[in-house]
């Protein structure tokens, strides 16, 4: 069977890969039922990939809404160069301070990551700012929190235990992120605050949900272990081949 990456999203927060010349949040609160993909609140990743540390190709094929879950699938399958496929959403709008949370079922599986995160870039004429929840298959009874400032990890990197395991059930993850602190929740328990002004993210930011994978971030993600099972939804292009790791993001909200 192929693990499963879902999510249930809820809280405020303030994000689309082609609005490079929006500096400032114009982002608004909502809540995400998922009963569909609403192309005006959510930007598919499709066709390339973050850097030669990732293995596989984001493709919009392996995103898929069904029942009120968002499923991130990750896919041996060869694309543009990689050796994999791999899902990612991220919110056309930026978002500024206020409360973000999901409800998330996470992937496990030595070298996959699955991410909750803020994050704006060069990509976006923007400053590399950045706040994680991040599920290292490798380790998925816990989940590392972390933030970037300037295109630097500045944050602890802490690893925080999620009760039962973060790829067994759903589990609520929030970040609430004020001006000056930014505090990171864990079914509704603080795990961790920052509040040192030098390392607390400024800029407007998109929120993104993934499921990816690396050959080559041993040292923290772990080798890359191909997923087990076979995918109902690959079909038989590559019938010898392991299957998807689907990932799920279950309705919820965001607001700012």
């Amino acid at each position: 069977m192929a693990s499963v990456l879902s999510a249930f999203m809820a809280g405020t927060v303030s994000g689309r890969a082609e609005d490079q010349k929006e500096p400032k949040a114009t982002g608004k609160s909502f809540v995400e039922t998922f009963d569909k993909l609403d192309k005006k609140r959510w930007y598919v990743s499709d066709g390339w990939s973050n850097g030669d540390h990732q293995n596989c190709t984001w493709s919009a094929k392996q995103v898929n809404v069904s029942d009120g879950t968002l499923k991130l699938g990750f896919q041996a399958e060869p694309s543009k160069g990689r050796s994999n496929v791999c899902g990612e959403v991220q919110t056309n709008k930026r978002f500024g301070y206020g409360t973000f949370e999901v409800r998330m079922k996470a992937a496990a599986g030595s070298g996959l990551n699955t991410g909750f995160f803020s994050f704006i870039g060069p990509v976006h004429k923007q400053p590399h700012d950045e706040i994680d929840f991040e599920v290292l298959g490798k380790d998925p009874s816990k989940v590392q929190v972390n933030q970037y400032v300037n295109g630097k990890s500045v944050g602890s990197a802490k690893l925080v235990d999620v009760p039962g395991g973060a790829d067994k059930e759903f589990h609520d993850y929030a970040f609430v992120w004020q001006q000056d602190r930014i505090a990171w929740y864990v079914d509704g328990k603080l795990v961790e605050e920052a509040t040192d002004p030098a390392k607390l993210p400024s800029h407007p930011s998109k929120i993104y949900l993934s499921l990816w994978g690396s050959d080559t971030l041993k040292s923290w993600m772990g080798a890359f272990a191909s997923p087990k099972g076979r995918s109902p939804r690959r079909w038989t292009a590559f019938p010898t081949q392991p299957p998807a790791t689907p990932a799920s993001f279950r309705n919820r909200s965001f607001a700012s």
